[in-house]
C-alpha cells in the first residue's frame, strides 16, 4: 500500500506539472505565429516599396525627353522676350503692346538690360 501512495503521489505531480507545460507550449506557438506574420507582412511592405521605387525611377527616364524638350522652348520663349522687350524700350509700338499684354497676363517678360538697377558689391553679406 505504501508503494501505492508513493505511485499516486507521483502520478499527480506528474500529471499537475504537464498542464503547466501545455501552457508554456501554447503561448510559445502563439508568439511564433506572431513573429512568423510580422516578418511576412514586413517582407510584403519592402517587397512594395522596392516596386514602387523602380517604377518611379522608370516614369521619371520616361519624361527626361519631355523635360528637355520644353527646357529648349522656355529658353525660346525667353530669348523672343528679351528681344520683344528691347524693340519695347527703342519705341516699337507693336512691341510695347505684346510686353503690356503679356504683363496684364502674369506672364514676366523680366526686365529688360536697359532697365536693370546696378548691382551694389556691398550688398553681398561678409562670413567671418
Amino acid at each position: 500500500m505504501e508503494n501505492d501512495s508513493e505511485q499516486l503521489a507521483e502520478t499527480e505531480a506528474v500529471t499537475e506539472a504537464e498542464p503547466v507545460k501545455e501552457k508554456t507550449g501554447g503561448s510559445s506557438i502563439a508568439l511564433t505565429i506572431t513573429l512568423v506574420s510580422l516578418i511576412l507582412w514586413f517582407g510584403f511592405q519592402a517587397f512594395q516599396f522596392v516596386k514602387q521605387r523602380s517604377d518611379l525611377r522608370l516614369l521619371k527616364a520616361n519624361q527626361e525627353t519631355a523635360m528637355q524638350e520644353s527646357q529648349k522652348i522656355r529658353v525660346q520663349f525667353q530669348t523672343l522676350m528679351t528681344k520683344t522687350a528691347e524693340l519695347a524700350n527703342q519705341g516699337h509700338a507693336g512691341a510695347k503692346m505684346v510686353i503690356d499684354e503679356l504683363q496684364k497676363r502674369g506672364v514676366g517678360v523680366g526686365v529688360a538690360p536697359e532697365e536693370k538697377p546696378a548691382e551694389k558689391p556691398e550688398s553681398k553679406s561678409k562670413t567671418k
